[in-house]
């Protein structure tokens, strides 16, 4: 039998005291997504090993069962579903590709667990997640001030110094509409994710800077985020301001803060035109019987949906298969012979998690998600008041990321389904 420790008990062997910095490596390397991913793969590995090493040794593992068994169910509820949908999958290659790559994921969130289980390892990846947060947030706001990332810059000089050429095409640069932060012009992901990990960085603040600190925080994040132009990220973050805010502030603390928000928004509104364009296209929405306004504001992604639709229905058990969308999209466009308000090319997912869910592996894997909820929401009803503590930031960071009400990134893709499955293992930890 395994030698699990007790609930109580923290001490994590020295075998594994490098975790929490394996995983703040990850995270900081997400700008260079290669080396992000090479950093997860090998760290998941040595996990792997170190793990039957201790049970080979019949010592004591370093996670009590409970957090073992929920990073195990929660890594369950996102596999099983592309299992069951790459038999008949529509590109069975890539589906079986995707099913074997992703057993990774297992010794991952195993490995963020034990990361988190001792106090020592809390606050070195609790604090490490704010700084990030706080570094990429000034870089962002610096970006706005003079025109260039200083992080990107540097990112970009040494890949050029080393490999000839930059990150991004002078074509790309020219398109940009909004900032790019520390992950440059064309890997527009800035906004999308300080949304998600702003709880880290909010609670961080407020544990030591009180009230005025989350104040601070919150209207530097909120900047960033604005100025990263994902409308998805403002309301990801929105949702963050008003829990997080709620239990800082109270209730007209929280209205007063609002308030003032308001006032800067305008003001931001005023000085920033990529800001405005956003605004515009986002209006398009409200015009009374267009239909092309409404898909305009969406940035294409109404003719995605219905494209998803058409998929759901024709495969509504297990779907078309994980990362399946593109090919099935030829057959499901609604209008092929137009352009896509995306731009060009091929719509590669739903946007959408329901519909990604739906479309790509059917009405099984919608119903292993909602057991994934159900058991998130268990557990934290089973939980302590200290435990409860602990883990909101990252419950709140996960809520915001999957909120079915918004529109989304893939998240059987590498980088969102990375970046998910690590909230999920922050929270089991």
């Amino acid at each position: 039998m395994p030698n699990w420790p007790a609930e109580h008990d923290t001490a994590r062997p020295r075998a594994f005291a490098w975790t929490p910095y394996w995983v703040l490596a990850f995270v900081a390397l997400w700008p260079l997504p290669g080396l992000a991913e090479g950093v997860l793969a090998l760290g998941a590995l040595a996990v792997l090993v170190q793990l039957a090493v201790t049970l080979g040794k019949a010592r004591m593992l370093p996670l009590d069962r409970w957090a073992a068994g929920l990073a195990t169910a929660l890594f369950a509820v996102y596999w099983l579903p592309e299992l069951l949908s790459a038999p008949d999958a529509l590109d069975r290659g890539r589906a079986w590709k995707e099913v074997a790559a992703d057993l990774r994921y297992l010794p991952f969130l195993w490995g963020v667990a034990i990361a988190l289980h001792a106090p020592a390892g809390r606050r070195v990846v609790l604090g490490g997640l704010a700084a990030i947060l706080a570094l990429w947030t000034v870089d962002a706001l610096l970006e706005a001030a003079v025109g260039t990332s200083p992080l990107f810059w540097s990112l970009d000089a040494l890949k050029r110094a080393f490999g000839g050429e930059g990150f991004c095409t002078a074509a790309e640069v020219a398109a940009v509409d909004r900032l790019g932060g520390v992950f440059g012009p064309c890997n527009l992901k800035l906004g999308l994710v300080l949304a998600s990990l702003s709880p880290f960085a909010l609670e961080a603040a407020a544990r030591r800077f009180g009230a005025a600190g989350w104040c601070v925080a919150a209207a530097a994040l909120g900047i960033a985020i604005l100025l990263g132009g994902a409308r998805a990220a403002w309301i990801a973050y929105a949702l963050v301001l008003l829990f997080s805010g709620w239990r800082t502030l109270g209730g007209r603390k929280l209205l007063a803060f609002a308030a003032a928000g308001l006032v800067g928004l305008v003001v931001l509104y005023a000085a920033s035109p990529q800001l405005q364009q956003r605004a515009e296209r986002t209006a398009l929405a409200f015009q009374a019987g267009q239909g092309a306004g409404i898909d305009g504001a969406l940035s294409g992604r109404g003719r995605i949906w219905t494209g998803a639709a058409c998929m759901i229905e024709a495969h509504p058990f297990n779907g078309v298969g994980v990362r399946g969308f593109r090919v099935a999209w030829p057959v499901c466009d609604p209008a092929p012979g137009q352009a896509p308000a995306w731009g060009g090319g091929e719509a590669y997912h739903a946007h959408q998690l329901l519909l990604e869910l739906l479309s790509e592996t059917g009405a099984i894997g919608l119903l292993l998600w909602l057991a994934g909820a159900w058991i998130v929401w268990r557990s934290w009803r089973r939980a302590d008041a200290v435990a409860r503590d602990r883990a909101r930031p990252a419950l709140l960071a996960l809520a915001v990321t999957v909120f079915p009400l918004n529109t989304h990134l893939a998240f059987y893709s590498t980088f969102w389904g990375g970046l998910a499955l690590l909230l999920a293992g922050l929270y089991a930890g």
